[in-house]
């Protein structure tokens, strides 16, 4: 046999999708006789090389495989460039494109197996080494242009996998066709497949290292994804997306206002037919509605692709793709550009927690435990039946901080939201004993979630100095927004969940109970600088049989609306960044149902026109005076006037900020009017009335201070002044120090 003749065990690999190194048999090879090329064209029944006028016809050989040898001619024997010399194609072009036959068709195509590696030893360096910031331009699918020829390269991670193939449409979504070249060093597999476009539609298929076929994976590093229930990646670019406008970004976000409207895109409106609106209709309504009503920022639920409507996103399993629900990735890059020229930062929930274990996803990806902790006390959440990140390999890890920077950079995202911290930093997250394993110590702390989380923020605030990450975190875990330099797990802000419960306990509470839990109220303020805070109405707190915000309030429909105005001027009044659900800014009434839209038509009525009217008053007194913003996660910035007149659920203090006019609060919790009530008050003169949560315009019933207040240098309070307020039933009212 001649040394181009290949062995029919190689061959019948090749059939059966089975071949270790496909790339060391198929396309050119160098052989003694010449240039050999094999071919694998299930389907044809003759094939051809075609080099301008000069068409030679390959020897076939069993179940659509074929070979050719070109004889030596310039090229000196044993060189592969003998096909280079003998063909009339220019450099940069094509080596060869062969043309296929049978009885129905002829089809022409380029080999890929005559193209070579597009990454390098630095990929394969740098992914093992868990230090690749750059992998999403490397991973996935990238339409390019490669050796002169366009088309699109795949790569992937599976280290566990015996063979991996890229299959679509293209190829009769048949696994032998295309299968991909192995990385040995690092167990990436790629291939560069000549001639596709965007658009194209495509999975891999995956033989385990024990020869089973696993279920077909959808590309976790796709850019796109099919609209479910289909769940194929498609080949999308996002290296060109295009933006026009920028969010400010303050220096530092610690002394700005952030007041964040929280948004579930699928439910915020819908068409008539229950239909989603797209990215472009969202822009359109969405964004002017957030920017009028006085939001910094948009907080979404999650974009990243999903399979299940029910998770609200929060079981991604397209950690690089916009969900396909609302449109394509251009689509949601021109939402972010649109949010931004209102002025609107824009906050991306992010899930590095865990994942679902749908068959097309990361679960045992190649085979057996990858993405996930092997250990099913650690790589499995009860809770949520999802697969729990193995935080402790480096591929992985690296996985997910290349998805947090890709929405950083590739979006513009302004903040991440990282979700189910305090799963991550427990062991015994809820676990009965028995079903979780200690530390050496007996400790319960994940000791690797806990470094991921630091290199996480380290890495972001490295390449992404400006943007921020906030921390969903509902445990005392100490630090979480202290620099990873002192401790801390180094995010920019932590949601303050025990002030959210505390407090909506005590608003749940008929008034005349009140004054027995008073300190609910002021609790929160015992450890308010402890941390960054954001303060969240969220979504969690609207579900699962919790009602509405409104539907927490006591009493009768005055009441209710009455209670909800004064408790969110005590939010917006409280140390701390705010966060609001979507439709509580307009009082809804039915718990939230992701599969609807919001009840709009409520709008139409006074009471809730009026609490929509409210918020956006307070968001514009809130930014308008620094001394309820420049010092929220200061002690500084705060002090008493009476946290103790629990008598009267009375609560009253001060906002401060350097070189800021103070603002004065007073909140009454009774519906029990204090027409005369003495506060103290650091200056004597005039205190305007700036907000007042009775007013008529709101619903109120309009009693309020004649829009001042005097004070007279009679001390009260511990301060050297004190004036009468008018503290109408079941509100709050503000003043600012007026030195005119």
């Amino acid at each position: 046999m001649t040394h181009w003749r290949a062995r029919p065990a190689e061959i019948a690999a090749i059939a059966e999708g089975r071949h270790p190194d496909p790339f060391a048999f198929l396309g050119p090879h160098a052989t003694r006789e010449g240039t050999a090329i094999r071919v694998f064209a299930p389907g044809a029944d003759r094939l051809f090389l075609e080099r301008g006028t000069d068409s030679p016809e390959f020897e076939p050989g069993p179940a659509g495989f074929f070979q050719l040898v070109l004889p030596h001619q310039t090229s000196s024997p044993g060189s592969s460039r003998g096909l280079e010399a003998a063909r009339p194609n220019p450099p940069g072009t094509p080596l060869y494109r062969l043309r296929a036959e049978n009885a129905h068709a002829t089809w022409r195509f380029l080999d890929p197996y005559a193209f070579g590696p597009v990454l390098g030893p630095l990929d394969d360096h740098l992914l093992l080494e868990g230090t690749h910031r750059r992998l999403f331009e490397r991973l996935g699918a990238h339409p390019m242009r490669h050796e002169g020829v366009d088309g699109v390269h795949f790569a992937v991670w599976a280290p566990n996998a015996s063979r991996v193939s890229v299959v679509g449409g293209f190829n009769q979504w048949d696994g032998r066709r295309h299968p991909m070249r192995k990385r040995v060093d690092s167990g990436l597999f790629e291939i560069f497949l000549p001639e596709l476009q965007e658009g194209t539609i495509y999975k891999y298929e995956i033989r385990a290292r024990d020869g089973a076929i696993q279920p077909l994976k959808a590309d976790p590093f796709g850019f796109a994804a099919e609209m479910r229930p289909s769940t194929a990646s498609i080949v999308a670019r996002t290296d060109t997306l295009a933006f026009t406008a920028k969010a400010p970004r303050p220096d530092n976000p610690r002394r700005a206002a952030m007041s964040a409207y929280e948004v579930h895109l699928g439910s915020w409106r819908r068409h008539p037919d229950g239909g989603f609106f797209s990215y472009d209709e969202l822009a359109d309504t969405l964004i002017p509605y957030a920017a009028d009503l006085g939001f910094t920022h948009l907080e979404l639920l999650p974009v990243g692709e999903h399979p299940l409507d029910a998770s609200w996103g929060y079981q991604p399993i397209g950690l690089f793709a916009p969900t396909a629900r609302f449109g394509d990735p251009a689509g949601f890059a021109r939402f972010v550009d649109k949010a931004h020229a209102a002025g609107l930062g824009i906050i991306l929930d992010w899930v590095p927690a865990h994942f679902p274990v749908d068959p097309h996803g990361l679960a045992h990806f190649d085979g057996g435990p990858l993405y996930e902790h092997a250990d099913p006390k650690r790589g499995f959440h009860p809770d949520w039946n999802t697969a729990i990140y193995d935080f402790g390999r480096r591929e992985v890890a690296n996985v997910l901080i290349a998805s947090a920077l890709y929405w950083l950079t590739r979006f513009q995202i302004d903040a991440l939201r990282v979700d189910a911290v305090a799963s991550m930093l427990y062991l015994d997250y809820s676990r009965e004993p028995g079903a979780w394993t200690p530390n050496q110590d007996g400790s319960n702390d994940n000791r690797d979630a806990v470094a991921f989380l630091k290199r996480f923020n380290e890495t972001l605030r490295d390449v992404c100095p400006d943007a921020l990450t906030i921390a969903e975190e509902s445990t005392a875990w100490r630090g979480v927004s202290h620099p990873v330099s002192e401790g801390g797990l180094g995010f920019g802000f932590k949601w303050n969940m025990g002030w959210m419960h505390d407090t909506l306990d005590y608003m749940s509470l008929d008034p005349v109970h009140r004054r027995y839990h008073h300190d609910k109220m002021t609790f929160g303020l015992v450890y308010a600088f402890s941390e960054n805070f954001v303060l969240p109405l969220s979504h969690d707190e609207v579900v699962h049989g919790k009602g509405t915000i409104l539907g927490r309030m006591p009493g009768d429909d005055w009441s209710r609306f009455a209670n909800l105005r004064a408790y969110y001027a005590f939010m917006w009044a409280h140390p701390g960044k705010k966060l609001l659900f979507m439709g509580q800014e307009f009082a809804q009434t039915r718990e939230w149902n992701a599969d609807r839209g919001l009840d709009w038509h409520l709008v139409d009525q006074a009471p809730h026109r009026g609490v929509q009217d409210l918020i956006r008053d307070l968001n514009r007194v809130y930014r308008d005076h620094p001394a309820l913003h420049a010092r929220d996660c200061e002690p500084e910035g705060f002090r008493w006037i009476a946290a103790d007149d629990r008598d009267q659920s009375v609560f009253s203090w001060l906002r401060l900020a350097p070189g800021a006019p103070p603002v004065a609060v007073v909140v009454n919790f009774t519906p029990v009017p204090r027409p005369a009530y003495r506060i103290g008050l650091p200056e004597s003169g005039t205190w305007r009335e700036i907000l007042n949560t009775d007013a008529s315009q709101y619903g109120g019933t309009g009693m309020g201070n004649l829009g001042a207040v005097r004070a007279s240098p009679n001390p009260s309070h511990g301060f050297p002044a004190s004036a009468l307020v008018c503290c109408p039933p079941l509100a709050a009212v503000f003043f600012v120090f007026d030195p005119a």
